[in-house]
Order: C-alpha cells, then structure tokens, then sequence
C-alpha cells in the first residue's frame, strides 16, 4: 500500500529543497578546493551536525531501532561504543587533522595527506589509500543506493528498478551541482530533520499509551529479559559492540569533515554541539524500538509489518502516531539519513579519483576549473557503478558493506592517529598499518572469528605493524620531522 498524498507531496517538497540548495552552493564554488572542502570555511555548526549527518545512515532510524525492537535495551552497547569512539575522534583527531592536512601542502583528501606528511616520491601511499577508498565507497554507495530505493518502494509502492532511480537521483543531482558545500548544508538541514524525527516519535508513543508505566508494564509482559543490558551476550560479543568506536578514527567521509573546517579554534565547539546531537539521535533511536515493543504489544492488530521485519518500527508508528503531512515530514528524515551519508561517500570517492590518480598521475597542471568539471564527471562515474551494483539488492557484492567500516577503521584509523600524534612515524610504518590493517579484516572474518569484531584485532595489528616498522627502519627525514614540529606547535598555541 503507498503513501498518502499528503505524504508523497512533503517527500516532493524535500527533494526540491535539497537541489535547490545545490543550486546556491554551484554559485559559491569557485575552484576545486571549494568543490571537495568546501574551501576549509565550515563554522562550527555546519561542521558538526554535516560530521553526524554524513557518519549516522539509515541505520540509525531503521537498523538500530529495529535490533533494540527485537532483542531488547541489550542491542545498545553498539550505540554506547559509538559515542565514546566519535568523542575520542573529535578529541585527538579533528583539531590535529584541520591543523596537519593544511600544514602539509594544503592536503584535500587523506591520500594527499598522507603522501605530503611522510614525503612519499613513491606515491604506494597515495596509489594504496586510494584504492581502498574506492573499493570500500563504491560498495557503501551501492547500500545508500539500495536503502533509498527500499525505502521509496515500501512507502510509495513504486517498482524496486523505478524507486533505485528516483532514490539515487536526487542525491546525484545536488552533489554533481554544488559539491561539498550543497553537501554539507543538506547534511545540517537532514541532521536537524533526523534529530526532530527521532525525539517527536517516541514521545508521540508514550502520549499514545498514556502514560511512563503503561510503557514499562507493556514491555516487561513482552518479556522481562528486554531490560536485560546483557540479554544473551558473553563478553566478547559486548567487547565487538563496543569497538565498533575504533572504527571512527579511519571514515574518509567524516575525516573530511574535520579537514573542512574553517579553523582549528571551531572545533571544540563543534565537538560539543555534535556529541548532543548524537547523543540526543541515539537515544532517541533507542527509545523508538524499545518504546515500539510497547505500542505494538497494546495493537497486536497491527504489527503484521513489524513482525515481518523489525526495521520496519520507526515508519510503521510514523504512520499510525501523526497525521498524513506530519508523517511525510518525519519519513523524509530517513530519505534524509540516507541522502547525507550517500552524497558524502560519493563526494570523497570523486575527490580521490580526480585529485589522488587525475591531477596526480595525469594532468599535474590542470587548471581549477578543469578539476571542478573532472570531480563533477567522477560524481557521476562512481554513481553508475554503484546503481549498477545496486540493481540487484540480493546481490553478494552488497555483503561486503559488512566489511567496510572495519576496513577503513583498521586500514586507516591506526595510521591517521599515529601520524598526527607520534613523530617517529615513518612512510614504510604507515604502508605497514594500512596493508595489515586492509588484510586482517578478510583474514579474521574469515578464518579465525572466535566471535569477536574484526575491527579490534585489526586496529591493534595495525597499530603494532606501524610501530614496528618505523623503529626498525631509519629515522624520518629532517624536514619530515620539522614540518611535524611545526604543525604540532600550530595547534597547541591554538589551544593556549
């Protein structure tokens, strides 16, 4: 059954909304800078609700509420794990890397960054990172693709091939035209949206059942065990839940996020504005699922789509709680989850092929213009190869998604970490890091197991190979060395 009228017509409005958007950010990009950074000047604000936008997916209004639906509070220590793991990369990694990436030859994506910080003539840095990155964003792209075309397909009843289009165009659209800025003003806009989303809904359950205790008696006779915050969990699985946090440390797409900045002094504003909202979205996440045990508990009659599948429970009591325009306005929150975390993804997969393997290996001296059109022509590359992969949903390629966030976490995060902290670091150390960090993940998932997260064994393999290496090999460079002085005293005198 499609949606109401009402709600089809605020989805339209939404959309245009977000074009619109790209259309003013296409008239404040003026060189290639501007078009992957946004040229370094996000204020604090815009920094940190795009940074959530751009890191929450549609996991956070459908996966996440639909796992606390089922098995109870105890699926919350992922939620947990994540806010101390974006708390600790805001804390050493944003103001470092606003500070690194500028000191280091105006770096705009992390492979340039790391072949200016480790003075790399060989350019394996640059030619590996990038290669994970496209892999790992082509495949995530495609998920985007795939959520958005479901989600278009259960709530207007469109054909999946016909939601795939009308989903990935709108996104496509605003990124093509207006690059980072259009991205990174949507991405606030959606951020608000999701955040107005996830706090109305589990109030309007409550109002609904009429009081607290209504609420608490409805999910204990559902069953006890859904207060449980180790319902069915050994230590390891809650030590997996936990470190998905590590994973923060190595995300291109909210890194970025960090580089884009206007100053290091922005940041520990941005810092606190953007763990409220993420503390505020996931516990409103929370609440929706466990809150929806209780709705559904009191209407039995109408939980038929919710027992078939459990994320379903955010829309389902969308439907049922407001009314048809109300509804439209917090359905679009999750077009709008799945938007900003696509368009970013596909923003950094351009920038990577046109400044990383483009301008680097063959057009040097390609003029700015020249590059803005080229990451425009990227945008749309990346995009097709992902709606091609996405045209079949069951297809096993889209598994790997699985994969991704440990990949970049372990690949990345050990080597970004220690790079801005550590001086000794060296470039075969970090080569070390990310090949070790790239191998485990398929290594450990599939061979060893043991139950536990990929991601941990990973990030400390890493992080053990980068140290390693570096201390075996020779010392770095003196100007690699001096240029790491310089930027560290950059952002401590920042931070007097």
């Amino acid at each position: 059954m499609g949606a109401s009228h009402e709600t089809m017509v605020t989805f339209v409005i939404y959309i245009v909304a977000m074009i619109a958007i790209g259309l003013i950010a296409y008239f404040s990009t003026r060189n290639f800078s501007d078009y992957i950074l946004g040229g370094r000047r996000l204020g604090s604000f815009v920094t940190a609700l795009s940074a959530g936008a751009s890191d929450m997916s549609g996991w956070l209004l459908m996966g996440l509420p639909g796992a606390i639906y089922f098995a109870g509070i105890s699926e919350s220590w992922i939620a947990i794990g994540l806010l101390a793991g974006a708390y600790l990369n805001w804390l050493f990694v944003a103001g470092r890397l606003r500070v690194h990436t500028e000191h280091h030859n105006n770096a705009l994506t992390l492979p340039d960054y790391f072949t200016s910080r480790f003075e790399d003539k060989s350019r394996l840095l640059r030619i590996f990172s990038a290669l994970v990155i496209l892999l790992f964003f082509t495949i995530y792209c495609a998920s985007g693709i795939v959520a958005g075309a479901r989600l278009f397909e259960s709530t207007f009843g469109m054909q999946y091939q016909t939601a795939l289009w009308v989903g990935a165009a709108a996104t496509i659209i605003y990124v093509l035209i207006g690059g980072f800025l259009a991205i990174s003003w949507t991405d606030t806009v959606q951020a608000a949206m999701m955040l107005f989303a996830l706090l109305l809904t589990p109030l309007f359950v409550v109002l609904a059942l009429g009081n607290w205790d209504t609420v608490v008696h409805s999910i204990q006779s559902v069953n006890p065990a859904n207060f449980d915050m180790t319902r069915g969990l050994s230590f390891v699985a809650i030590i997996s839940l936990l470190g998905w946090g590590l994973g923060y440390f190595g995300q291109p797409h909210i890194l970025v996020r960090f580089m884009a900045a206007d100053s290091v002094k922005t940041i520990p504003a941005a810092r606190r504005i953007g763990m409220a909202w993420m503390l505020l979205c996931l516990l409103g996440s929370v609440c929706v699922g466990f809150f929806g045990i209780a709705y559904f508990a009191q209407h039995p009659e109408l939980a038929g789509p919710v027992t078939e599948n459990h994320e379903r429970v955010f829309i389902e009591l969308t439907k049922l709680l407001f009314n048809p325009w109300i509804a439209g306005v917090v359905l679009s929150a999750i077009l709008a989850a799945v938007m900003s975390t696509l368009s970013c993804q596909l923003l950094v997969s351009s920038s990577t092929l046109t400044e990383d393997i483009y301008k680097a290996f063959l057009r040097q001296n390609a003029s700015q213009r020249e590059l803005v059109w080229v990451g425009r022509l990227m945008v749309l590359t990346v995009a097709l190869v992902a709606i091609a992969i996405a045209h079949n949903p069951d297809s096993k390629v889209l598994g790997l998604v699985s994969y991704a966030w440990a990949g970049f976490g372990a690949a990345f995060g050990p080597v970004v970490l220690l790079s801005l902290l550590w001086k000794r670091m060296t470039r075969n150390g970090a080569l070390a890091g990310m090949l070790v960090g790239a191998i485990t993940v398929v290594v450990w998932k599939q061979f060893i197991g043991l139950g536990l997260y990929e991601i941990i064994p990973e990030f400390l393999l890493a992080t053990v190979s980068i140290v390693l290496v570096s201390l075996v090999g020779g010392a770095p460079s003196a100007s690699i060395a001096q240029r790491f002085e310089e930027a560290d005293q950059k952002y401590r005198n920042a931070h007097i």
